[in-house]
């Protein structure tokens, strides 16, 4: 494999990575929830894991039943 001769410069690499941004991360806001989510994630809201509108697990506690007699 072949390797440089001669070492580079500090600013020849800073040059080479002027072009690496970061890019702020895309937000949206459910159409059943009303939550605002990163894009392509499921998210969390009120103990349900929702992904495109859809519920996909339900943590939510149950209902209990009182058994007075």
């Amino acid at each position: 494999m072949p390797n440089p001769k001669r070492r580079h410069s500090q600013q020849r690499g800073a040059k080479r990575r002027t072009h690496y941004k970061a890019e702020a991360a895309t937000w949206s806001i459910d159409s059943v929830t009303g939550e605002s989510h990163l894009r392509h994630r499921a998210h969390w809201t009120e103990g349900k894991l929702y992904y495109r509108g859809r519920v996909v697990i339900d943590k939510s506690p149950a209902p209990t039943e009182s058994t007075e007699s």
